[in-house]
Order: structure tokens, then sequence, then C-alpha cells
């Protein structure tokens, strides 16, 4: 029986949904918006483990405008004196509240960084009564972009599959920063210690529903850039719709040889792999660990993988240059 002593939840999933972080400070009264930070992997990866922009870099300014109301709006009802951390979904121009926390997030250092403002120290004078006002707050739309990268320990653990999910693994984070959101988000590849290379042979294996005008645009780009294609058959077929051809391989448990002896042949360069449902998610692992172990960079999100094929495209454009973050 349902009743309010014995109360049924109600659960729902968003597929492919951007998901932001929003630092906020507040006095009970006025409301600064820090920073307000757009997720590259999607929604479902931990925020710990995503790599995030700031500012966003594809969301639409009144998408933006309104997530800054929403979380105005909330720190004045929750009457929050400090820093709070809000966590966004943005899926179809639709706006969920995915949790709100009326205290200082890891993504504060981030921030302080990539705006140039001591939040932390301006959230502990306003929780010991001082005003907003008092400070010289920082407009977080700041002229360049700032991507921060997870630092993930895989290669310290023989076995683990690098599938990012719900649950966080990283155990530090990188800064990249660059007026180009490319070229940013390269810097933070590098600063991880990812080095994405400028030729070679791309495997693509992706999930269905990844199957998309991004994932199009990113393999162009890279054949653009002169890079060869190998890809399972399901997405070479779909590339071959759209004109963009590349080299059968099998999957793991499709027979020998396979792409796991494509990569131990060292013919592989880079590693593009999104699945979904434990029976492929298991018979993709041996291929994952492979490209781990040989330190062959990949990607396991759509959103992660296109972003890494437009900074390969920006690295050949010239070479990167060195930012101050004291300006």
């Amino acid at each position: 029986m349902v009743s309010g002593k014995s109360p049924v939840l109600l659960d729902s999933y968003l597929d492919g949904a951007i998901e932001l972080d929003v630092d906020a400070l507040s006095d009970g009264e006025d409301v600064h918006i820090a920073g307000i930070m757009q997720h590259i992997e999607e929604a479902g990866v931990h925020s710990g483990d995503s790599a995030c922009s700031l500012p966003p870099y594809s969301l639409a300014p009144d998408i933006i405008a309104e997530v800054e109301r929403q979380a105005r709006a909330l720190a004045l009802a929750l009457n929050v004196r400090g820093l709070m951390n809000v966590q966004f979904a943005v899926k179809d121009g639709e706006i969920y509240l995915i949790e709100v926390n009326p205290r200082a997030s890891r993504t504060v250092p981030f921030v302080a960084k990539a705006v140039g403002s001591p939040i932390a120290a301006i959230a502990a004078r306003v929780m010991a009564g001082e005003p907003l006002s008092a400070f010289d707050l920082v407009d977080p739309n700041i002229d360049t972009y700032a991507v921060k990268e997870a630092v993930l320990p895989f290669a310290r653990f023989p076995g683990v599959d690098t599938l990012l999910g719900p649950e966080m693994r990283s155990t530090g984070e990188v800064m990249g920063s660059d007026p180009s959101f490319p070229r940013a988000f390269l810097k933070a590849q590098l600063g991880a210690g990812v080095t994405l290379p400028s030729s070679g042979n791309v495997f693509l294996s992706i999930k269905e529903a990844d199957k998309t005008e991004m994932l199009i645009d990113a393999a162009q780009t890279l054949v653009d850039l002169g890079f060869e294609i190998t890809a399972t058959r399901g997405t070479a077929s779909f590339l071959a719709e759209h004109g963009i051809a590349s080299e059968v391989v099998n999957k793991v448990y499709e027979g020998r040889p396979n792409i796991v002896d494509t990569m131990k042949d060292g013919r592989i360069v880079l590693v593009m792999n999104t699945t979904e449902g434990a029976q492929a998610v298991e018979d993709s692992r041996s291929m994952r660990n492979v490209a781990l172990m040989d330190r062959i960079p990949y990607f396991t999100t759509l959103a992660a993988s296109h972003a890494a094929a437009k900074a390969i495209a920006a690295g050949a454009e010239g070479d990167l240059a060195v930012r101050r973050l004291q300006g």
C-alpha cells in the first residue's frame, strides 16, 4: 500500500544531457555567480571525472541566463551564506536540477584560478558577516576558455576498466587556458599526460545512440587532417552512409584478426569507443585495457571524442602559447 508512511520514489534517466556546475556566493540578500562550468562528458559521468569548460563552450546565451536566474533563486530560498554549488542538466532546451550543496565544492580552486578571484577567501568573510558589496567581484564571463581535465590512475590498477561512470575515480586535475576552446582542451590533455597524435590510424567503435552529426563531424575532421579510420562494422557502415571511408576490423568476439591484434601491432594511434549494455561493455574491455597499457590515447564518450578531434585540428594550426595566470 502506498501512503505517506510508505512513499514510492519515481526516478528517471536523462540520456545524453549536458551537465553544468555552478559555483555561487551569497550573503543572504545578494548572490554572485562565481563560475558556470559546462561538462564535456555527458551527465551520468561523475563531475569529478568529467572534463569541463569555463565559460560554457556550446550552450546558448538564453540557457546560461536561465541557469544563472535559477541559481540565484536557489541561494536566496535556501538562505545560503558563503559558497553554494549547484549541478544542472540541460536536454532539448529544458533545464533540470540535479542537486544543490550549500558549501564549497571541489570546483572552487579551478574557478578561482580560471577567473582570477579568491572566492574561497571571500566566502569565509561573508560567512563571518561581511556583505558581498564589500568585495570586488569578478565577472565569470572571461575572454578565454579554461578547461579542467581529470587525472585518472587507471594504469596503477591492472585489470580495471577505463569506462567513466557515476563513481568518481580521479586523483587530481589539471587546467588548460586559451582564447580557443579546442586549444584549451588540447593544453588540458597535455597537462594530464595525454599526447594527442598528429597523424596515423584512428579506431572508432561508437554505440548506436551516438551515431549522430557530432560523430560525422569528428570523423570528417580527422580525415581532413590526413588520418586513416579503422572502425567496427556498424560504425563503418554509418560513416560510409555519410561519405567517410574506413577500414573494417573485427570486434574481439568476432574472431581474429581483431581490433586488439591491430592495436598490439602498433597500428592504432587513437581510440574513440563508446558502448552500452553489459555484454557490449564486457566484449570491448580488453580493447580498452590494451589502449591503457600501451599508452594509446582513448576517449570513452562521444563529446570528449569530438573535442579531441577539434583539439588535434587546432594543434595543427600552430604552436601553443603559454599564458600566465596573473594576466
